[in-house]
């Protein structure tokens, strides 16, 4: 049984940031921002604004996609986000409250960026097991706004706040999912991260004025350890698929940056 996406949906938040307030912010020419990156605006939610409630526009707009008896045989509600609504109770279990769905399996999945990637595989696999209903909803969402140190021109160029949704199911031979690579490499875990917060250093009043609880990103880092793996990774996932490089139409990378993109 081939395992596909059956609707999809999305929200990204009204209030557009420039370049010229990400230059007010960290000092640096709007020239500056859009050569080195690519990147010309983000998204920001309101203040007051929860990841469950991005989520729920996205996850509402996949539903629609599909019939009531379709959302009746919902059998799991996965949640990829690295800034949940709380550390406790998951925010996919707010969301599945404010989505007002029966009793399901509902849970987080934090991977950061390839938190949506590795949802897809969890998906897959309950749908394959076959105990939990015929249909799973993923919805990635994330509001990186709220851990952004917006004098650090590193990563505040770059990150915003939307969520995505994709509802799954059975599909025809020769469609869906075709091969998924994984890979975690721990060794180079402080590449990318929130410091305070866990209990390996708590959120206290110290931590926060180290900014701790901030993001931070070893940008030269991550760009070389993402064109170190990335071309073996498609190349082993189309072996998977008895594809060559020409047989692709298109490809829909992570969109880490417009100039990483281009490298």
């Amino acid at each position: 049984m081939p395992v596909g996406v059956l609707s999809i949906g999305s929200h990204t938040p009204d209030k557009v940031i420039d370049n010229q307030q990400i230059s007010a912010w960290t000092g640096m020419p709007e020239s500056w921002v859009s050569e080195r990156t690519g990147v010309l605006t983000r998204r920001y939610a309101e203040p007051g604004t929860a990841t469950s409630d991005l989520a729920l526009h996205a996850a509402r707009e996949a539903l629609d996609g599909v019939s009531d008896e379709v959302r009746e045989r919902l059998g799991a509600l996965v949640v990829a986000t690295s800034t949940p609504d709380v550390p406790q109770p998951s925010t996919a279990a707010i969301l599945q409250h404010k989505l007002g769905l029966s009793v399901l399996p509902a849970f987080d999945i934090n991977a950061v960026c390839s938190g949506f990637l590795y949802g897809l595989s969890v998906a897959e696999g309950l749908l394959k097991a076959g105990r939990h209903g015929e249909y799973v909803l993923l919805v990635g969402a994330d509001m990186f706004s709220t851990i952004m140190d917006r004098t650090d021109r590193r990563t505040v160029s770059l990150f915003g706040d939307g969520a995505g949704a994709a509802l799954l199911g059975e599909v025809p031979e020769g469609y869906g999912l075709q091969s998924v690579r994984l890979v975690t490499d721990g060794e180079f875990h402080h590449y990318v991260g929130v410091e305070g917060g866990g209990t390996r250093t708590p959120l206290d009043a110290e931590a926060r004025e180290a900014g701790k609880h901030y993001f931070r990103m070893d940008g030269r880092a991550v760009r070389d350890y993402a064109l170190s793996v990335l071309a073996k990774l498609t190349a082993m996932t189309l072996d998977d698929c008895g594809l060559a490089l020409e047989d692709v139409d298109r490809f829909v990378f992570h969109q880490a940056n417009t100039r990483l993109l281009e490298t």
